[in-house]
């Protein structure tokens, strides 16, 4: 230990802990590199560590560069250990100009670093920043704002969403903070749970701060819920229904405090209830911000979990999770989260938050169901929150990877093996699960946070393996080279407009461009026709059996198999929540669905091999990703025009990934018009039946939806005619969006002149330098993946292509 630590720690109020600094040989070197694990053991109190946190983040804030470079490699060191890296060219670094060269010590990782990215995109950026403000004044009209279109969307935020469920108590918000490293969501044990919903993601602003952003329900659904919940009270006295009111009790308590029954007869509105969120009541975002993760975790507390309110603490006396629809906390500094976000799901959801909850689930391309490693395989629950969102995250969504993951792994070492192959046995079993996915995209993981924290290792605590599951989530994002080869594009187009080419050559490349533009698109109208014709077959058969058979979906939810009938209270929640209801057991009753479930068995396996969620093959996707107008091989032909062709090359790259992003969300919409247009039909039906009241309540509902559906029997053969409405306003946006931009782009490019552009023959050059280093990385990453056949194999610039 040396004097630098010893005045540091005693400048921090931290001088008793000095002895501990001073037996683990903490120097002023070392003292920079400590990560969570090592600071835990050194500090084992939470509030001096969350302190010395802070002070240490401040103190790295004021290194000179050269430092920090260092600190970043063995931040990076310590999270890919053991793995053989490659070391960039002196000529890669040179690339990247005076004043942004970074290091070879912080390039030589296996992928590029937040700092790395960030320097190579930012010197690419100014240059195009820079061409945009030389090209406003020089050129004609309708090419500057072409030009300055292009380099505007140059700039994309793709994240890959990372949907976390689990059933109370699971273990789900332990599991998030040791996977990323730091004491961030709050926790609890038994009955206490996460409420609402909350995203992790990385910071974007530079900040070194932990920051949340509070988004609350609006105060006129709140009001509303607020008498809902009045009337429901009372009426449960009537019905003996003392679970829903603890329930109930336990919401407005939160909200108002423990005489929240004098609230019913006052205004329950009134700004004197919201004191400490004013934002609630202006229908603004609240804002909560930290030096230390476990210091934002405290202030989340109220705001996410049920167990907020402690009788030992006379300072917290009202929690706000009734009011909270999101949570979206950013983290600073965190490689796991650069393109990627973590949303911790709960299963229950009031109406308020519901429409976001089946946003979110449907923008998920990796879920983890996390459940307790004993009885794993046979937890009902757990299991049941997978078939329940299997259609809205397979055909009906954007999932490639399903992780289930059991927690408290310490608790059963010597069965791993044998827990594992009755879970693959367990999945394999679910019919349901199966229509949307293979085993393929399944795996399982066994974890101990516990442990993990604790700086235990042992084989069977896999979240290093979640950790790497990020990793390549983080790793195959483009984004960089996206914008490098776009920018590349768009100068090759400036340089080339300058040129003096003969009009000939540029007649003869625009002929032979159009003619293969009219021949792929053919190719595309023919598979999309094709695909058509298909789901018109099956939803057909669908119809016939949703006509025969529809009793027997309304059976299903009147008369359940486990009881003689269904309640009057979970049917008057269906109908008063238009035909949706959650049960306190967390089972999800969807009458809609029931009613369409013949037409969307009769569609399932097609639709899967039709839009595959991993984007590459089907008539929608194939098709698109075979589209080309060989511009690569007419550039051997016509080098005069290389440059314009070039612009070309990128531009058509750029519209098939816009193309397969479009047929992605437009998927979703075909799959759930189905379920969305029995909707619509049975709305009017629910109304009427909320309404009923008094003798024989549950008798009188069941025969007024009964007899909605025979009356409005064509529902299906409507719900087949908006699917395939949608299916064909997918297919002439793709063909459209596809033709107008091609063509456009053609005509700009080889159909006109403009010499009053700036030149940029030296901006060309410079990022040519880095497109072609980029490319050549991603090519040898690409190489390496396949000779080595590794999952983990993500070298320098990885994924990028």
């Amino acid at each position: 230990m040396d004097d630098f630590v010893r005045d540091k720690l005693t400048e921090w109020g931290l001088s008793n802990y000095i002895e501990k600094f001073q037996d683990g040989k903490i120097d002023e070197k070392s003292l920079y590199c400590l990560e969570h694990e090592e600071i835990k053991e050194l500090i084992p109190e939470q509030g001096p560590r969350s302190v010395f946190k802070h002070h240490l983040k401040e103190l790295k804030v004021c290194r000179p560069a050269n430092d920090k470079g260092k600190q970043l490699k063995r931040k990076s060191d310590l999270q890919g250990e053991g793995r053989k890296e490659r070391v960039p060219s002196k000529r890669q670094c040179e690339s990247l100009g005076p004043g942004i060269c970074i290091s070879v010590e912080t390039l030589a990782t296996k992928r590029p670093t937040v700092g790395s990215e960030t320097a190579i995109k930012s010197k690419v950026k100014r240059t195009m920043e820079s061409v945009d403000a030389r090209i406003a004044n020089q050129v004609s009209i309708k090419l500057k704002d072409f030009l300055q279109t292009k380099i505007k969307d140059l700039e994309t935020d793709k994240r890959e969403l990372v949907g976390v469920f689990g059933r109370t108590g699971a273990g789900k918000s332990l599991l998030i903070n040791a996977v990323i490293g730091e004491d961030l969501l709050p926790s609890g044990e038994f009955r206490a749970c996460t409420t609402v919903m909350i995203k992790v993601e990385a910071s974007t602003d530079g900040k070194d701060e932990f920051r949340a952003e509070i988004e609350f329900i609006k105060k006129e659904d709140w009001e509303s819920e607020f008498w809902a919940l009045q009337r429901r009270i009372t009426k449960n006295a009537e019905d003996d229904t003392k679970d829903e009111d603890d329930d109930i009790i336990e919401k407005l308590s939160a909200v108002y405090g423990e005489n929240w029954r004098g609230i019913l007869v006052e205004k329950p509105m009134d700004s004197r209830h919201f004191r400490e969120i004013p934002e609630f009541l202006k229908s603004e975002n609240k804002i909560l911000t930290s030096g230390s993760a476990e210091g934002l975790s405290e202030q989340l507390v109220k705001y996410t979990r049920n167990d907020s309110i402690q009788e030992e603490d006379p300072d917290v006396k009202r929690a706000y999770w009734p009011l909270v629809k999101c949570v979206t906390i950013r983290v600073p500094n965190n490689d796991f989260l650069q393109h990627v976000t973590l949303v911790d799901l709960p299963v229950d959801r009031n109406k308020s938050r519901d429409e976001m909850w089946r946003g979110i689930v449907g923008n998920c391309s990796t879920v983890w169901i996390v459940t307790e490693i004993v009885r794993a395989a046979s937890e009902k629950e757990t299991w049941e929150i997978l078939e329940e969102v299997c259609s809205l995250i397979g055909n009906g969504g954007e999932c490639r990877h399903i992780c289930f993951i059991c927690t408290k792994s310490d608790l059963l070492n010597h069965r791993i093996l044998r827990v594992k192959e009755e879970l693959k046995k367990e999945f394999n079993k679910s019919i349901k699960i199966n229509k949307h996915f293979s085993g393929e995209c399944f795996d399982i993981f066994t974890v101990s946070s516990t442990e993990y924290f604790q700086g235990k290792q042992s084989q069977d605590n896999e979240i290093p393996k979640l950790q790497e599951v990020l990793k390549k989530l983080n790793g195959c994002h483009s984004e960089t080279l996206n914008y490098v080869s776009g920018a590349h594009g768009i100068l090759s187009l400036i340089k080339g407009a300058r040129l003096r080419e003969t009009a000939t050559v540029k007649a003869d490349v625009c002929k032979k461009l159009e003619e293969n533009m009219r021949c792929q698109l053919t190719a595309v109208k023919t598979n999309v026709e094709t695909a058509y014709n298909n789901f018109e077959r099956c939803l057909s058969n669908g119809v016939e059996q949703s006509r025969s058979s529809w009793d027997r979906s309304l059976e299903s939810i009147f008369k359940p198999k486990q009881k003689g009938g269904i309640n009057f209270q979970t049917l008057r929640c269906i109908v008063k929540n238009g035909g949706i209801h959650k049960t306190r057991r967390g089972r999800q009753i969807n009458l809609n669905m029931k009613l369409a479930s013949y037409l969307l068995d009769s569609i399932d396996d097609e639709f899967r091999k039709t839009f595959p969620n991993e984007g590459k093959d089907g008539p929608f996707y194939g098709a698109i990703n075979r589209f080309t107008l060989d511009t690569k091989g007419l550039i051997q032909g016509y080098k005069e025009v290389e440059l314009h062709l070039t612009f070309l090359n990128t531009e058509e790259e750029k519209i098939k990934k816009e193309l397969n992003k479009i047929i992605l969300d437009g998927k979703k919409i075909i799959y759930n018009s189905l379920t969305k247009k029995i909707e619509e039909i049975m709305e009017d039906c629910y109304k009427r039946a909320a309404e009923i009241e008094g003798l024989g309540t549950v008798a009188k509902i069941q025969q007024t939806i009964e007899s909605h559906v025979k009356k409005h029997m064509y529902m299906f053969e409507q719900a087949k005619e908006a699917m395939l409405t949608e299916l064909t306003g997918l297919k002439m946006k793709i063909l459209e969006k596809l033709e107008k931009t091609m063509m456009e782009s053609i005509e700009l490019s080889l159909k006109t002149d403009d010499h009053s552009l700036p030149d940029v023959s030296d901006e060309l050059e410079a990022v040519k330098k880095l497109y072609d280093e980029l490319k050549g990385s991603s090519a040898q990453t690409l190489g390496k993946a396949q000779e080595n056949d590794s999952y983990d194999v993500i070298d320098l610039f990885g994924c990028w292509l």
